[in-house]
């Protein structure tokens, strides 16, 4: 549609008719039909339904209220009672220019009207907070904050549906009247889709992206924030790529076994009988579970704003929407967009043309198409010659600048992003909590809940994530059918601990630790322990050792007394099995490679590696030895003592002299293991200690980047040196100091 001035000069009334058998020779897209041709004899609830009078209305509110669990301070809340008297002149007043565009816009307006008047009225000029009528174009202010985070689009759409809390539209078949700034939209923390969409496009603008609002229509999930038929994304589990492997140059093709027709229809007869019966009891159970979906008279009729992405800059490859709701990306073909009637920036504003009946999947972007796209001011071509530019110089018209103060996030903000102090997501048999930094005292800003039925009643798993612990715990994993507790904890733990299950921090209740074990000097990966065994399991040992499995008698004391640590030589060793990889540097039959120390019966044996055409392993065992010699010593080895299977060993393994030198060093090496054994079970108790310290008196650490924190911090110690008056000596030295370092405070919801 061309563009109108204030007066139509005669010269320009060929142009202006042109334009009008131009837009009466275009098909008059649309909005997006919703009703089927089944749908069109609509019943009197329908109709009392499509009403838009104020019990429509307070109805619509209810229902939003309740499935979005909106809180009751977000729709109590007055805009009409906040203070304006700060705002700049720009907020209170309109330039000539400003007028001069709100001029155009009506001009424009009239013509789309006239031209097309089956489709809804535009959203040109609503007001802001000051009354005053904004061109929306000039509502946009483009804008980079100074944080990494909101550099990628991704931050910016996660910090905005975070920062602002969802307010519904008041009436959901038609645009707000209003539309206020987003410096006001930020002090405040709250708007409609139309307000998280500004903001957002501002912020995606002053990134680079070539971004755009978008005024449509969506579906009721979308419009009104309902994810609980949606899974969360944190629950989605990533797609498999299926290993494609090369074909074979030379196969032989070996011919199948011949088989009776009639059996193979027979079989395929009762499998797909079988799949019937599957699908019904499913669908059965569906029903059971899931009430019927009521019938939505409003689908396609639901006004939304959104963002849309184009493909070019920043390297987009591209084009995607954005919700602002939840920040999530969607494709331009998704189901749940239905239709657009105009989209604009901070320059111009386009006109969708196109037909939107089947949603937006089938929509061209290219806005530079003026069959697809009518755009409000037309742009300057390079292409055109002499006399046209001169032409389109007289009817351009340069955007004024925007009336929004500069958009400023301060660091505590941009830290405490939830404007409640939290925000709770609904999803399929799954809730989301999320916290910002140190508003809790563990360090919790993220749970994830997850029930056993729709209802969201019994739960199943819960995961929590955790930020700023000094115990560099990350995140937690509860079974509640198990009663298994998993932490998993960052580089830099103390303990050197990766990852602990656990049922209770008591001991003997079974533990599975996991270490980072190349920062220990044992290279030991993991500990499996309970009252009766413990089995350790290490890498990339130089003496190749990978598992060590202990077994233990039952305790000679079972009277401990509460609290205190029980003693590691209560738990009497009954067996200690070794397990070795294969040393290439050895001949099989002398690389060990399961070492088993029998203690209670004093028996060692010895299995070594198989080589590549051995079928029985070589074996040593040493018995008990129960004979004396002259003095009354213990005699070793005897031919009772020593059982060997060695069929392929040489003379020299044959040596008496050599097995009972190969005895000796066992026996040594039996006694360190039983003082490593009890070494790694007192490791055990002291790492519970310390964990269940740690879970009583939790601390969090600030980063030294953390300006906000870090002024908390001080404010803490500043008040704490004004309780506590050092006390000085008689050398004028000071006695009594601060701490190195306080527990911060958490800092109380916004």
């Amino acid at each position: 549609m061309a563009k109108v001035g204030q007066e139509t000069p005669q010269s320009n009334m060929n142009l202006f008719l042109g334009t009008i058998l131009l837009f009466l020779m275009m098909p008059v897209p649309g909005r997006m039909e919703v009703l089927e041709e089944e749908e069109v004899e609509q019943t009197t609830e329908d109709l009392n339904s499509l009403n838009i009078s104020d019990s429509f209305q307070d109805v619509e509110t209810k229902e939003s209220e309740e499935e979005v669990s909106i809180p009751s301070d977000v729709l109590c809340f007055d805009w009409s009672s906040i203070d304006t008297s700060h705002l700049p002149s720009s907020y209170k007043t309109n330039s000539w220019k400003e007028k001069k565009l709100l001029h155009m816009a009506d001009h424009f307006l009239q013509q789309y009207t006239h031209l097309c008047p089956d489709r809804k009225p535009l959203f040109l000029h609503p007001a802001n907070e000051c009354g005053v009528e904004k061109f929306v174009s000039t509502t946009v202010r483009p804008t980079l904050l100074p944080y990494p985070e909101l550099y990628h689009w991704s931050g910016c759409a996660s910090f905005v549906s975070n920062y602002l809390t969802m307010e519904p539209l008041k009436c959901p078949l038609t645009p707000p009247s209003s539309l206020y700034s987003p410096t006001t939209i930020l002090k405040y923390q709250r708007g409609n889709c139309f307000d998280f969409t500004v903001l957002l496009c501002s912020m995606l603008i002053g990134a680079g992206y070539d971004a755009y609002c978008v005024h449509g229509y969506a579906t009721h999930e979308i419009c009104t924030l309902d994810q609980t038929q949606d899974l969360c994304p944190l629950l989605r589990k990533p797609q498999e790529v299926p290993m494609t492997k090369k074909p074979r140059k030379y196969r032989l093709s070996i011919p199948s076994e011949p088989q009776s027709k009639f059996e193979l229809q027979q079989k395929a007869k009762k499998m797909e009988e079988a799949e019937d019966v599957q699908k019904q009891e499913e669908e059965e159970e569906v029903v059971t579970e899931v009430e019927k979906p009521k019938r939505e008279p409003l689908h396609g009729l639901r006004v939304h704003a959104w963002v849309l992405v184009l493909s070019g800059k920043r390297k987009v490859p591209e084009t995607f929407f954005i919700n602002p709701f939840t920040g999530n990306s969607h494709n331009t073909t998704d189901e749940c967009f239905l239709g657009i009637e105009s989209i604009w920036n901070h320059s111009n504003y386009w006109v969708n043309m196109q037909d939107c009946r089947e949603g937006c999947k089938d929509l061209s972007f290219d806005l530079s198409d003026g069959f697809r796209w009518e755009i409000m001011f037309p742009e300057s071509n390079e292409d055109m010659d002499d006399m046209q530019e001169t032409e389109e110089r007289d009817m351009s018209f340069e955007m004024p600048l925007t009336w929004v103060a500069e958009i400023k996030v301060s660091r505590r903000e941009f830290e405490n992003q939830y404007a409640q102090g939290k925000k709770v997501i609904l999803y399929q048999k799954a809730k989301l909590e999320k916290w910002a930094p140190y508003v809790n005292e563990d360090g919790l800003v993220e749970r994830l809940t997850v029930y056993a039925d729709l209802y969201r009643t019994e739960v199943v798993e819960l995961t929590e994530w955790f930020k700023n612990r000094e115990d560099m715990l990350d995140m937690r994993e509860m079974n509640k059918q198990t009663q298994l507790t998993t932490d998993h904890f960052r580089r830099g733990n103390p303990l050197l601990l990766k990852a602990h299950t656990y049922t209770s921090l008591e001991p003997e209740t079974g533990h599975t630790m996991e270490f980072y074990h190349k920062a220990r000097h044992d290279e030991l990966w993991k500990r499996v322990e309970n009252a009766t065994e413990m089995t350790e399991y290490f890498v990339g040992r130089s003496d190749f050792l990978h598992i060590r499995h202990v077994e233990f008698g039952e305790r000679e004391n079972e009277m401990d007394m509460a609290g205190t640590r029980p003693d590691v030589n209560l738990w009497p060793i009954v067996q200690i099995k070794e397990c070795f990889h294969r040393n290439p540097e050895k001949p099989a039959d002398e690389d060990v490679e399961e070492r088993i120390f029998m203690i209670t019966d004093d028996t060692i044996q010895l299995t070594y590696h198989l080589e590549d055409h051995d079928i029985i392993a070589s074996k040593v065992v040493f018995l008990r030895a129960i004979q004396r010699d002259r003095k009354g010593e213990e005699i070793f080895l005897t031919r009772d003592t020593c059982v060997k299977y060695q069929p392929w060993s040489s003379e020299k393994h044959k040596n008496v002299r050599r097995l009972y030198t190969l005895l000796l060093e066992l026996r040594k090496k039996q006694e360190e293991l039983k003082h490593q054994v009890r070494k790694s079970k007192a490791e055990v108790i002291d790492i519970l200690k310390v964990r269940e310290d740690e879970e009583a008196n939790i601390k969090l650490t600030v980063s030294r980047y953390n300006t906000a924190k870090r002024g908390c911090q001080r404010e803490a110690m500043a008040l704490e040196s004004g309780r506590r008056a050092p006390s000085v000596s008689a050398q004028g030295r000071r006695v009594n100091s601060l701490p190195i370092r306080l527990q911060p405070t958490p800092t109380p919801p916004n």
